[in-house]
């Protein structure tokens, strides 16, 4: 370990959740889970990472009970006797490896057609029908649309809390539902869960109630949010500060304990006259620990890896992200591609084996290192 990097491997504990380093695996789709269930390769997937010295797993998106949630066969379930005991069987194995672990509850929303998913036919469902501006997919949700997914999401807490999981983290970034309510550019709505900022945030501030009423006072609860959406790198929830406060304070109040803040690209400043990037931003308004995330350890955006791009890794990085620690404006580094192609690159940061650092290609999507 060199003493750039001795921040990132500091304990870090709040309320409960205790880790041994800062270092968190990002949460990153896999589709190796047939039938949504994830079998003995998955939990060996994750548990080499937890060997390795990942302090804390965020698993790949879940898919909550809801017929409409998922737009993948291959996306794991959170529900369902089978799936759960394939996830009781990830907890136990990251937790022998010394890990801690949460799933990632998720609902795709408008982002899936009818003919996608494990249950083709069903409608998609969003705040406004939207899947976009300007693009309606299918109605409205109705109340009883909206109170069926936050009673899905609260039974996901129920089942990670009695699995022994160690925290659950709700997905409401990248366009999908609970950010397509979030954003105006797809919730038109002009009742309580629409129409101003903070009507906007309800249906997370219900949801968020629901999984801690489902839990327990003190259980961890993440909130992963983005500003940009994949239908729109640009769009932003807050366009400043001040506005960024009014979108974060209901969710502290509904029970958020950390925030988990996805950019592209984690260096990129959040407004203009300051350096700090949206992570920074929302430890100092929110007053909770964040996660940041995006292009660690990379040298290219998650965007360009697609578009075939060969992508390195850049050590220079870690130690920008080491000095935002010092300055108390991170606490925890979310890593995706680089831990997805090298299971051992918590390790080798840690003892200082950069040269060994393995770089990404998009060929490591193909299965399960």
């Amino acid at each position: 370990m060199t003493s750039a990097t001795a921040p990132l491997f500091q304990p870090f504990a709040h309320g409960r959740l205790r880790l041994a380093n800062r270092i968190v695996m990002a949460p990153m789709t896999r589709s190796f889970s047939p039938g949504g269930v994830p079998g003995p390769d998955v939990a060996a997937y994750y548990r080499r990472r937890a060997e390795n010295g990942v302090g804390l797993i965020i698993t790949e998106g879940t898919a909550v009970d809801h017929a409409a949630a998922a737009n993948d066969p291959g996306v794991p379930r959170f529900h369902g006797a089978d799936a759960l005991a394939g996830w009781a069987r990830v907890v136990a194995e990251v937790h022998a490896a010394g890990g801690r672990i949460m799933p990632q509850l998720w609902h795709v929303g408008t982002m899936r057609r009818e003919s996608q998913g494990p249950v083709p036919g069903v409608k998609p469902v969003g705040p406004s029908g939207l899947s976009r501006p300007g693009k309606p997919v299918t109605e409205p949700m109705t109340d009883s649309d909206i109170a069926d997914v936050i009673a899905a999401f609260a039974r996901g807490a129920a089942d990670a809390y009695r699995l022994g999981f160690d925290g659950i983290e709700i997905h409401g970034a990248h366009g999908y539902l609970i950010d397509q309510f979030f954003w105006a550019g797809t919730n038109e709505r002009r009742d309580r869960f629409g129409g101003s900022l903070a009507a906007r945030d309800q249906f997370a501030v219900e949801l968020v109630r629901a999984c801690r009423k489902a839990t327990a006072p003190d259980f961890p609860i993440l909130l992963r949010f983005s500003q940009w959406k994949q239908q729109d790198f640009a769009a932003r929830l807050a366009e400043t500060p001040a506005l960024l406060e009014q979108f974060l304070k209901p969710l502290v109040d509904a029970g958020v304990d950390i925030f988990h803040c996805s950019t592209r690209r984690f260096w990129t400043p959040e407004f203009d006259g300051s350096a700090m990037n949206l992570a920074g931003w929302v430890r100092k308004l929110a007053g909770r620990p964040v996660v940041t995330v995006g292009s660690v350890g990379l040298d290219q955006d998650f965007i360009s890896s697609y578009a075939g791009k060969p992508t390195t890794t850049a050590s220079a990085t870690i130690g920008d992200l080491a000095a935002m620690m010092t300055r108390d404006q991170i606490d925890l580094v979310a890593i995706g591609r680089a831990l997805l192609v090298d299971p051992a690159f918590a390790a080798k940061l840690r003892d200082g084996r950069l040269a060994e650092l393995l770089p990404y290609n998009a060929e490591a999507l193909k299965a399960l290192v």
